[in-house]
C-alpha cells in the first residue's frame, strides 16, 4: 500500500520503519524536520502533512494530544483520496476523537481510532496492541497493516471505542504501578529481599503486569526501564497526559474514580520536577522511597 505517516517521534517512527520493512512505501512527515530527516532511509520525507496524505491508500497519524490531531485532520482530510482510509494511533481526549471522526466520515473517507499500548519497545519489536474503534469492515481492510505493526488487536466498537478502552485501561496501568513501588518500598522498610517479594507475588494474588513484565525495581524480573537508569518506554510525562484523559472522561460521565484521580494527583507532583517528567513513569519507585511518612 501507498501509506502517508504524520508524526515520526519515539513511536511513530519505529511504526513506519517496520511498515516500510514490509514492503509498503511510505510517505513521513514531523513538524520536527530532524525527527523525519532520521527516518529517510525508510520512507520519503515530506514537506507538510497535507504532502504526506495526499493520493495514499492510508493515512497514519500517531500524535502528541488532541489540538494536533484535530488540526492535522483539517489539514490532510480535505486532500486525501477518495475511500482512503485515515488511521489514528494517536491518545486523545474522547470529543476530538469523535470530532475527528465526524470530520471523516463528512468527506466519505473511512477512518478508524486506534491507539497502543506496548511503548517504544513494542513498537520498534512490531508487538504493540491496537485498541481499536470504528466500522468492523474498515478494520478487516487494514488488519494487514495492523499485523505488522502489533501483535494483537482488538476492535473495542464504534468510533471513539479505541481511546476508551486505552484510557480505561493505562488508569489502571498507572494506579497498580504506584501500587506496586509502595509494596517494594515497605519490603525494603521491612527487610524483605526484593527478589523475594518478585517470587511471592508474580505468581500469586497480587500479581500484575506492571510487576511481572514491567518491574520497577531494577535487576528483578525480565528487562524493563528500571535496568536501564528508567530510560522512558513510557514517560511519566506521558503518564499524566493519559491519567487526565481518564479524569476528563470521568468528569463528563459523573463516573466517580477516587483512585484514577489520586494515581494523576500523585504522578503531577512526581512529574513537577522535569528530570522526572523525561523518566520513565516507573521511576515513582524511587520517589516513593524517598517520601517521608505521613500517619
Amino acid at each position: 500500500m501507498k501509506i502517508g505517516f504524520i508524526g515520526l517521534g519515539n513511536m511513530g517512527a519505529p511504526m513506519a520503519k517496520n511498515l516500510a520493512q514490509a514492503g509498503h512505501a511510505i510517505t513521513g512527515f514531523d513538524v520536527n524536520f530532524d525527527q523525519a530527516k532520521a527516518c529517510q532511509d525508510s520512507l520519503v520525507v515530506a514537506g507538510t502533512a497535507a504532502d504526506a496524505a495526499t493520493g495514499q491508500d492510508v493515512v497514519i497519524t500517531m500524535l502528541p494530544n488532541g489540538a494536533a490531531l484535530y488540526q492535522v485532520a483539517r489539514e490532510i482530510v480535505p486532500v486525501m483520496a477518495p475511500s482512503s482510509c485515515f488511521i489514528d494511533c494517536s491518545t486523545v481526549d474522547i470529543q476530538t476523537t469523535k470530532q475527528v471522526a465526524e470530520m471523516i466520515e463528512a468527506a466519505g473517507l473511512r477512518g478508524l481510532d486506534a491507539p497502543v499500548s506496548g511503548g517504544v519497545g513494542g513498537a520498534t519489536a512490531g508487538t504493540l496492541t491496537f485498541m481499536v474503534g470504528g466500522a468492523a469492515d474498515t478494520l478487516a481492510l487494514v488488519m494487514p497493516l495492523f499485523d505488522i505493526m502489533g501483535g494483537r488487536v482488538i476492535h473495542c466498537g464504534d468510533a471513539g471505542a479505541g481511546q476508551a478502552a486505552k484510557i480505561c485501561n493505562n488508569m489502571i496501568l498507572g494506579a497498580t504501578m504506584i501500587a506496586t513501588c509502595e509494596a517494594f518500598a515497605l519490603a525494603d522498610q521491612l527487610g524483605l529481599d526484593r527478589q523475594r517479594l518478585f517470587d511471592v507475588v508474580s505468581t500469586s494474588s497480587g500479581s500484575s503486569w506492571s510487576m511481572n513484565s514491567y518491574c520497577p525495581a531494577p535487576d528483578i524480573g525480565p528487562q524493563s526501564p528500571a535496568d536501564h537508569a528508567y530510560r522512558p518506554g513510557f514517560s511519566t510525562a506521558m503518564m499524566v497526559k493519559d491519567l487526565a484523559l481518564a479524569q476528563d472522561a470521568a468528569s463528563m460521565t459523573e463516573t466517580n474514580t477516587r483512585i484514577g484521580k489520586l494515581a494523576l494527583q500523585i504522578y503531577q507532583q512526581f512529574a513537577s520536577q522535569p528530570e522526572h517528567a523525561e523518566q520513565d513513569f516507573s521511576a515513582i519507585l524511587n520517589d516513593i522511597k524517598n517520601t517521608p511518612h505521613k500517619p
